[in-house]
């Protein structure tokens, strides 16, 4: 998977790019955290779990606020309440949570939602919806990894680490659900323009 990392860099500079021209507030909010790498949506997801002090699942206007500033997004003021306006579209003073997320997502093609469905039900061994170390085992080699082979870490250790860099930053709790895989794959699509290339990398990666 050494190629995730060089999309990463690439869709930053694209998103930062793209950061100076766009007027949608949405958009504008989306290339924020892309431009921090494919985990960039799921940190600021993150961000505003720690702040549902009352598990309501859902954010006013002021936790918005301060969510954005947490997560270090450099906004002006006025188009914090625009890109509120923007997601509270009943206008009913709060975002629903998961409707946030799901709206922040850049948008994804049936083909490469299908891909995704293929990796993670392939990787998903026993069936339960999540990954872990167990089901990655005979699945993804390890024994490949530079760590591996010089002797420092256990085929164990390749496991856990590669599981980290789909679960939600802060969170690590070794496992890993479609959510999670989902959401670390719509941020490595957004690095790849062309369908077939998306289609490539994750046969490869995946060997579907």
């Amino acid at each position: 998977m050494s190629g995730t990392a060089r999309h990463d860099r690439e869709m930053q500079i694209k998103a930062q790019k793209q950061l100076s021209s766009t007027t949608n507030p949405i958009e504008k909010l989306r290339l924020q955290c892309l431009s921090r790498g494919s985990s960039g949506i799921k940190g600021l997801g993150r961000t505003f779990r720690i702040m549902d002090d009352d598990g309501s699942k859902s954010i006013d206007f002021k936790e918005f606020k301060k969510g954005l500033r947490d997560y270090g997004c450099d906004i002006d003021p006025a188009e914090v309440q625009e890109m509120f306006q923007a997601f509270d579209k009943d206008g009913s003073g709060v975002i629903d949570f998961d409707e946030f997320l799901v709206n922040l997502r850049p948008p994804l093609s049936k083909a490469r939602k299908n891909l995704i469905q293929q990796a993670f039900r392939k990787l998903d061994k026993t069936g339960d919806g999540v990954i872990t170390v167990d089901d990655l085992r005979g699945v993804y080699n390890a024994k490949h990894h530079p760590k591996y082979l010089n002797g420092e870490w256990t085929e164990d250790q390749v496991f856990a680490t590669f599981l980290v860099s789909f679960d939600t930053p802060g969170e690590a709790d070794g496992q890993v659900t479609y959510d999670e895989f989902y959401n670390y794959y719509v941020g490595v699509s957004a690095s790849i323009d062309q369908d077939a290339y998306f289609d490539v990398m994750m046969r490869k990666a995946w060997k579907l």
